[in-house]
């Protein structure tokens, strides 16, 4: 005679292992119809793997976030970016690690997915999806436009790593600094120009500033010194935010410097990488500390700190 299990007796089965079903249960996916949305999408990411290596992706339901923390092993420099998905994505569909904890938080290559996405540029459609293969992959699908009636597909398996959930309080929003001066940063081209050129000639740079609209970029060394003058720049309306960091303009002589000492090839990395051709670019000053610089689209912004060097 077969036996019958009681529940809650003692052959009652073992409760289902939680990790494994929470890491069944995370789940990405998104596409992109929109060719305009697609080629913005493509500039970000490129800018992003100008900037660094490998960087952190964070899902969640309404953006995505791209972090680097400014860790020794990135030479302090430290970076946010912050996407809006709606403004990107037709379709987004995502289930965090826990309903509590609705994020995916995923290690990834910006210059494998770039790379990915520029071989895709004139696809009907792109769905990007988090996959099993033979490791976790952001899997790339793009369905190009063909002369016949059979669909052509071509797919991009990029691998990431899977960040654990006790690690995430590592890539939270990085705060805004108590700065001395705020000012918008001249043209990103021009200023790319000056900085090349002036690579040539020293490793490091001075970037100062004040509250009149003027900024001036500085090399010296013992051979030779030059420095290039922007004026009327403007300086960005903080307005409650000054204050509430304790720095109302109107404590601050306008005419007064604050300045930071950087390693000249962090700051031309960042210029050389931008194409997302910002509608405000801004650099915040914490003198002798470090540069907080800004850039601002409608539908994503972009933080990069780099440390003063003594």
């Amino acid at each position: 005679m077969g036996r019958i299990l009681l529940r809650g007796g003692p052959n009652k089965l073992p409760p289902p292992d939680k990790t494994k079903e929470r890491k069944h249960r995370m789940k990405f996916r998104a596409k992109i119809i929109d060719f305009a949305c697609l080629s913005h999408f493509s500039r970000v990411i490129t800018t992003i793997s100008k900037l660094t290596k490998t960087c952190v992706l964070r899902l969640t339901p309404d953006n995505l976030f791209f972090v680097l923390c400014g860790k020794v092993a990135n030479g302090g420099v430290s970076m946010w970016c912050e996407l809006s998905q709606a403004n990107f994505f037709d379709e987004y569909q995502m289930e965090g690690v826990s309903s509590e904890d609705n994020e995916i938080c995923l290690e990834v290559t910006p210059d494998n997915l770039s790379r990915a996405l520029k071989t895709v540029q004139n696809a009907k459609s792109v769905k990007v999806k988090l996959t099993k293969k033979h490791c976790p992959c952001l899997t790339i699908a793009a369905e190009l436009p063909t002369l016949s009636s059979i669909s052509r597909v071509v797919t991009h398996d990029v691998p990431v790593d899977v960040i654990p959930r006790r690690l995430w309080h590592e890539f939270k929003e990085p705060s805004m600094p108590d700065f001395d001066v705020s000012i918008y940063l001249p043209p990103l081209k021009t200023m790319k120009n000056v900085v090349d050129r002036m690579k040539n000639l020293s490793n490091f740079l001075v970037i100062e500033a004040n509250l009149n609209g003027e900024m001036n970029l500085k090399i010296e060394t013992d051979l030779v010194s030059v420095s290039t003058h922007f004026k009327d720049l403007g300086n960005p309306p903080w307005g409650d935010d000054a204050s509430q960091l304790g720095r109302p303009s109107q404590s601050r002589d306008p005419e007064d410097m604050a300045e930071a000492r950087v390693d000249i090839r962090k700051l031309q990395q960042f210029l050389m990488g931008q194409q997302v051709n910002p509608s405000k670019a801004m650099c915040n000053i914490i003198h002798q500390t470090v540069i907080h610089l800004i850039l601002l689209h409608e539908d994503m912004s972009l933080q990069y700190f780099i440390p003063a060097v003594a």
